[in-house]
């Protein structure tokens, strides 16, 4: 069966099987949370420009992550709205996995290539007629809180996902991991290859984040239980795993162990995540491939045209009149009339406490007296989506809610999706970016706004290190200490950025426009190629899917030390 509606460029023919839990791709297809999604959906745009022979797999998931709506007093309130695609070719396969020891029946569905510009993608349902309520509810939310749940979708997506290819005669030559999630298809290729020597040659792994809650850890029994190791009696798991004495399974640490090579996402994230690892016996090596983004789908044309055409005042009357499309949506969320003149401040992303949303108002008196400063003013947005049922998280959003009502320069936004998301990158005069010194693997959501114009103010995280030229392209907030306590980090940072903003962003942008419009054109051309996905794309295949694994050897260790820490 031929997926593909383009002819494949003979650099990129070696066929290319993608498996992530989510895919960013358009705002009508509502498949993804946040940043790996995003990545996802960049990665299949390039692979269709660049004519690769990739095929994307990933969930069709019923109620998608979750809507955001509000409850009377505005605050946040999650719900779950079923979902329709009837875009989506229902494709004429029909395969089945064992999860706790019962059959589950799989429909696939395909994305097909010209409708989005994306490499094709097969999406995975469970939530069929022939199937029971518990089995059809696999597939009905991403990232599904319950834990025998969460590992039947990764069942589902690993097991399965191999299946749909085999049913529709996909000769695949290399199985991408884009995280852990799809490690059952380990198991199912294990039954073809019986070797992991020589399975490792088909198999590479992405790890994106060094975050406890994105390296899922479970008991063993519990996995074999479930059918995460496709019926494999536990001698056999324990020993192509190598967990011979320890019962708690890492997933990450399981993909590093049976992948050719793995990257990480940054440069410092391959640092971080070496580290992490390090103790790992048996794990393949560890590179990195820092994150980018579509720029064709990311940008605003008229926007680029300006900067291509050197026209700084048409540049920054196109810049005025995407804040004005902004606003219209600030308006109409929140009631607030904002003024396109004004320097305007977004943080948007998942919520999250590493990720520090409220990091701004830390030294709450100075945080109001920006707000309420009327010969520099400012206006802020927060917009992101927290886990719905992390309730911490809900809180910090709500807190942020409550505070908005205080001042009419301040607004947070619900409905924080692709097409939001596009609003807010190109309409943000500055991208606000504060996760914990280490914990942030890329964070590309930056990417796409400063290819827009917006300029990054940012911790020294994630692929910002790579790219900024503090006060030329962007701004840097001075790198603090990991070792610190949390409270210490969060105030000196604090302190740090809030000098950044009354220091020198501020005063730039209302007393030197001249200078401000240059650090706009600095980011808009110096972020094109490097942190375009088409590199990012391209050296996948280099680095991840043309890489020979030729000796047993090329593992970084044998397994002859399992005592140490998995």
């Amino acid at each position: 069966m031929k997926l593909h509606s383009y002819d494949i460029a003979s650099k990129y023919s070696t066929s290319v099987a993608y498996f992530s839990m989510e895919f960013a791709i358009d705002q009508a297809l509502k498949i993804y949370s946040g940043g790996l999604g995003f990545l996802a959906g960049s990665h299949m745009r390039s692979a269709y420009d660049l004519k690769q022979n990739i095929i994307g797999v990933g969930m069709l998931w019923s109620f998608g992550y979750y809507d955001q709506t509000r409850n009377e007093d505005r605050t946040l309130r999650p719900i779950f709205t079923k979902k329709f695609s009837y875009f989506l070719e229902k494709l004429p396969v029909h395969v089945s996995v064992k999860i706790n020891h019962k059959e589950v029946f799989i429909n696939a569905f395909l994305l097909h290539p010209d409708l989005f510009g994306t490499a094709p993608i097969i999406l995975l349902s469970t939530d069929i007629d022939e199937n029971d309520y518990l089995s059809r509810t696999i597939t009905h939310k991403l990232y599904d809180g319950n834990e025998k749940t969460r590992i039947a979708q990764e069942i589902v997506l690993g097991i399965g996902g191999v299946r749909v290819l085999d049913a529709i005669n996909q000769k695949i030559d290399i199985y991408h991991m884009n995280e852990g999630h799809a490690l059952p298809m380990v198991y199912e290729l294990y039954n073809r290859f019986s070797n992991m020597d020589e399975l490792r040659k088909h198999v590479v792994f992405t790890t994106h984040t060094p975050e406890a809650a994105g390296n899922e850890v479970h008991a063993i029994n519990f996995l074999q239980e479930m059918g995460f190791f496709n019926g494999l009696d536990m001698q056999t798991v324990r020993s192509i795993t190598g967990y011979e004495n320890n019962d708690t399974f890492s997933l990450t640490v399981g993909a590093l162990r049976s992948a050719k090579r793995s990257n990480a996402v940054s440069k410092i994230h391959g640092i971080v995540a070496n580290d992490m690892w390090k103790d790992v016996a048996g794990r393949c090596e560890i590179i990195y491939i820092t994150n980018a983004q579509n720029r064709k789908y990311w940008t605003d044309k008229t926007l680029v045209r300006a900067l291509d055409e050197h026209e700084d005042y048409e540049l920054l009357a196109r810049k005025k009149h995407l804040k004005k499309l902004l606003f219209e949506e600030v308006a109409d969320q929140t009631g607030k009339i904002f003024d396109p003149e004004v320097l305007t401040i977004v943080w948007a992303r998942r919520f999250a406490e590493y990720k520090r949303p409220g990091l701004l108002k830390y030294d709450f008196e100075r945080f109001t007296k920006m707000l309420k400063n009327t010969q520099r003013p400012v206006q802020i947005i927060w917009a992101g989506k927290p886990y719905p049922t992390d309730y911490g998280a809900i809180e910090m959003f709500n807190e942020l809610i409550e505070i908005s009502h205080k001042h009419k320069n301040m607004a947070v936004l619900i409905g924080y999706e692709l097409a939001l998301s596009k609003l807010l990158k190109q309409g943000a005069d500055i991208w606000l970016n504060t996760p914990r010194i280490t914990h942030e693997a890329s964070g590309t959501s930056g990417i796409s706004a400063s290819m827009n114009g917006a300029i990054h103010l940012s911790v020294n995280d994630g692929w910002h290190p790579e790219f900024a030229r503090d006060g030329k392209n962007a701004f840097t907030i001075p790198e603090v200490d990991s070792r610190l306590s949390v409270a210490e980090q969060d105030k000196i940072d604090n302190k740090n950025l809030m000098d950044i903003l009354q220091n020198k962003a501020i005063p730039i942008y209302y007393d030197k426009p001249k200078e401000w419009v240059k650090i706009m054109k600095n980011a808009m051309s110096e972020i094109e190629h490097e942190f375009g996905s088409a590199r990012m794309a391209d050296q996948y295949y280099e680095l991840m899917f043309n890489y020979k694994l030729t000796a047993k050897g090329e593992i970084l260790q044998g397994f002859e030390n399992l005592d140490r820490k998995d």
